[in-house]
């Protein structure tokens, strides 16, 4: 068995990925940087924001048009590599 034939996932698809950071003003735009340079600019397809109750912490959801499981890894592993990310969904 291989890991495209074990996923629920069909390729391509839309993916959402969350990432969730302290409320800088300019938050989402790192967020949105980050993914557009690994998938570029045309795979992003929606991004929504979210405060935290307090204002803190801000959650950024971008959905992209994955087109295999190596490129939402790719992804993740670029977030998290992100000092500014605190986590990733």
């Amino acid at each position: 068995m291989n890991e495209e034939t074990d996923s629920p996932l069909r390729f391509p698809c839309d993916f959402p990925i969350k990432a969730m950071g302290a409320g800088d003003e300019d938050f989402r735009s790192h967020v949105v940087a980050v993914v557009e340079h690994e998938v570029g600019a045309e795979a992003v397809k929606d991004v929504q924001t979210r405060d935290s109750r307090g204002g803190k912490y801000l959650s950024v959801t971008v959905t992209l048009r994955a087109r295999d499981r190596e490129q939402l890894d790719n992804v993740y592993r670029a977030l998290h590599a992100s000092d500014r990310v605190l986590m990733t969904l």
